[in-house]
């Protein structure tokens, strides 16, 4: 019986694992073109109201690279979470477009549903830059589970600036956006209706 202590301490963390989670939705499957049906492990809170554009400022020397992107859903709201890795707090300037364009290039976009919301995360950097492998997953990314989503295309750095398109299945319902810590995360609710 010296090893019942051991196996006590071993039965204890057994229970205890299920029930961590995080914040967010699970990571996405990188090997197939859509990811498992996902729920939040918390609250997002309220179902935004507003579909006005919103903006935050990045930390001053922010140095972040988009590492994966997931999708989620809970009755009221659909979320996107952009997975982030370097240094700093992501700023952000997220709002409905007419027409999907790449930043520098101007090249269209090809985005599906109803309306198009343009995410713009502030404080990027290249993945040379931060030293963080950047995202590799499929594009465009999406999840049958959060059908008001029919998803997320092109995150792509040009001058600071990670772009990508949220193809949304509603005429512009309302959204709200904020930035999550450890790891760095940029979170976008979308009301459904």
């Amino acid at each position: 019986m010296r090893n019942a202590p051991l196996f006590v301490l071993i039965a204890a963390a057994a229970l205890l694992l299920p029930g961590c989670g995080t914040d967010d939705v699970p990571t996405a499957s990188q090997s197939t073109a859509t990811s498992t049906t996902s729920t939040f492990v918390e609250a997002p809170g309220d179902a935004p109201t507003d579909a006005g554009p919103k903006s935050g400022p990045a930390d001053a020397g922010a140095a972040l690279t988009v590492t994966d992107i997931r999708i989620g859903s809970q009755p009221g709201v659909d979320r996107v979470v952009f997975e982030l890795g370097g240094t700093g707090s992501p700023g952000w300037q997220v709002a409905y477009t007419d027409s999907a364009a790449q930043d520098g290039s101007g090249r269209a976009v090809e985005v599906a549903g109803r309306s198009i919301l343009e995410v713009r995360i502030l404080g990027s950097a290249y993945p040379f830059d931060s030293t963080v492998p950047p995202y590799a997953g499929p594009d465009p990314v999406t999840d049958p589970g959060a059908p008001g989503i029919t998803g997320v295309y092109e995150s792509l750095i040009y001058e600071g600036v990670t772009q990508s398109f949220i193809g949304v299945e509603a005429d512009r319902p309302p959204f709200a956006v904020s930035a999550l810590a450890d790891p760095p995360r940029l979170v976008v609710d979308i009301a459904t209706q």
